[in-house]
């Protein structure tokens, strides 16, 4: 006889299919987040910065992914960087979108929102703390740092080399839990698929060595061992990441011809020793302080120079130095702090301002990967509190109040981001913001005048780019677009002046050459219009205003 359905004992669903059900629901709610923080961007088009350089008016990325295409981005150092598959990646948006900026931005969402699921999931395989671990994932999602990266159609770069970073991080779990010659290779492919989106991944051979420390524990901790023990164990794992490490040192090479070739690194009379050390330093802290509270963010931060002020440095190293400190003395007991803190120091290190590339003294960008160091710390420290507080010691299912904390957090930052994404609309908007919480920003004000001109408020532009010039007087992009305006506004003479002063600092520039060219025709200097217009076309073959300029000469008009 068989029991009735009162008398059956109830069926227990085993812990792995549950695990796997709240695995596959925190991955959901990840793409969710992502996707109602950055989806307004498929309404955008592209900016004025870089964009150009990387789509609206590179003719090789327009054409799509062609074999003549993929030779280029493998040799090309253009916009003084060497990032091939980056370019490849462009290519392929223009083959599939055309010049469709909404679609561009989608590419760009998706990969955010795929790098933020890899990142949860390595997380989970190293430590086996899921809430923690969907905490950290979800910050990364949504933090206002990462719109620059994500909303930006030129900073592909990131979001390509953060997905590429997060799939390396789960094949390294995968071999160091049984290691073996296929794991190890498919580790490095995706390392350097990584290096091929972005140069600044060559920190992750470093990042990897303190996994090991925690949560892989491949490295005993002091006491447990002995310190021989304990030597002996880090130098095998050094060892082991020598091709890792070889690979980062080939690409810092490459990179460091790239930004010479291009121009890119300032000079020691520009940006002398002690003024990189101290910018260093108090950036770093500023970092700290943008990923605590997220206000003011800016494209770009213009390089305060010889202004920061002895108690601001001070201040900011008293910061490092406490940090680190409590880190190291916590070790023990909490060994996520050291690694997450150094997590964040080191993989911050090649952008912050050491070797000066540009002349910006900070980027919400760069914190694309850093920010991860500091959100295990602020996930796991805030586990931990709770714990304490409640003297609750939870392990399969999150706290209430850790629950509570981390659900406002993510709550409040994700509004604040999805109100940043809305200034990169467009550049107009972008830059007006910037300008509002920026001073002395000689590139905002540029690029703002650039997009007045695009809506034909000619004065207003001119305005700007006169502020530009007046904050940096080597801002020589400002100088043309001033000479630029002021022939729109019907005063040719006063701007070949200023495309003459730019022809001294940058005699091999075709467009200028042609710019000069068209004021002297309207001034009646027909030979002399000429003899530039000539030269812009020896420059540049492809200049058409150059040859429309010449073919209205021929024609005797002006």
């Amino acid at each position: 006889m068989r029991p009735s359905a009162a008398a059956r004992p109830p069926t227990r669903v085993p812990q792995a299919e549950v695990l796997a059900g709240h695995i596959r629901g925190i991955l959901f709610v990840l793409v969710v987040l992502t996707c109602g923080v950055f989806l307004p961007a498929l309404r955008f088009g592209f900016i004025n910065l870089d964009d150009d350089a990387y789509v609206t008016a590179n003719p090789v990325v327009q054409a799509g992914l062609t074999w003549q295409g993929s030779v280029w981005a493998f040799t090309t150092m253009h916009v003084s960087n060497w990032h091939p598959l980056t370019w490849l990646s462009h290519m392929l948006d223009c083959q599939l979108f055309g010049l469709r900026g909404g679609l561009h931005h989608m590419m760009n969402i998706a990969l955010h929102a795929l790098s933020a699921a890899m990142l949860f999931l390595a997380l989970v395989r190293m430590t086996g703390a899921l809430w923690r671990s969907a905490l950290v994932a979800a910050l990364f999602a949504v933090h206002p740092l990462h719109v620059e990266s994500v909303a930006w159609i030129a900073e592909r770069k990131d979001v390509l080399s953060g997905l590429m970073w997060m799939l390396t991080l789960i094949a390294y779990a995968r071999y160091a839990e049984r290691p073996g010659r296929a794991r190890y290779s498919a580790m490095i492919l995706l390392f350097v698929l990584g290096l091929l989106s972005k140069p600044m991944v060559v920190t992750l051979p470093a990042v990897l060595f303190l996994l090991d420390y925690w949560p892989l524990r491949r490295i005993a901790i002091s006491g447990e061992t002995g310190a021989p023990g304990l030597a002996r164990a880090a130098s095998r794992r050094v060892v082991e990441k020598v091709p890792l490490l070889v690979l980062s040192a080939a690409s810092c090479a490459i990179t460091a011809v790239a930004q010479y070739r291009g121009g890119a690194l300032a000079s020691a009379e520009v940006f002398a020793l002690p003024i990189r050390l101290t910018n260093a330093v108090v950036a770093y802290a500023a970092y700290i302080g943008k990923t605590c509270c997220p206000r003011n963010l800016a494209v770009p931060y213009p390089h305060p120079g010889f202004s920061l002020p002895g108690l601001q440095v001070a201040g900011a190293v008293s910061v490092l130095v406490v940090v680190t400190s409590l880190c190291i003395l916590c070790v023990r007991r909490f060994p996520y702090l050291l690694v997450g803190w150094l997590w964040y120091l080191v993989t911050l290190l090649p952008v912050i301002g050491l070797v000066q590339v540009g002349g910006q003294a900070m980027a919400d960008r760069y914190m694309y990967l850093p920010s991860i160091g500091l959100f295990i710390m602020f996930s796991w420290g805030l586990w931990d509190i709770v714990g304490w507080l409640t003297g609750v010691r939870a392990h399969e299912r999150a706290p209430l109040g850790f629950s509570i904390a981390a659900g406002a957090t993510v709550l409040v930052l994700s509004f604040v981001a999805a109100v940043q994404v809305h200034y990169w609309r467009d550049s107009a908007t972008l830059f007006e913001h910037t300008l509002r919480v920026t001073e002395h920003n000689s590139i905002a004000h540029n690029n703002f005048g650039t997009a007045l001109m695009e809506q034909s408020r000619f004065q207003e532009a001119a305005e700007h780019f006169s502020k530009a010039i007046e904050t940096d007087p080597n801002n020589v992009d400002a100088r043309n677009n001033l000479g630029v305006s002021l022939l729109l506004l019907g005063r040719p003479a006063e701007a070949a002046g200023l495309f003459e002063q730019v022809l001294e600092r940058t005699p091999l520039d075709a467009t200028v050459h042609s710019n000069l060219g068209v004021a002297l025709m309207q001034q009646g200097n027909e030979a002399a219009a000429r003899e530039h217009l000539t030269r812009a076309l020896e420059i540049d073959p492809n200049c058409g205003k150059a040859r429309e300029a010449l073919k209205r000469l021929s024609r005797g008009k002006r």
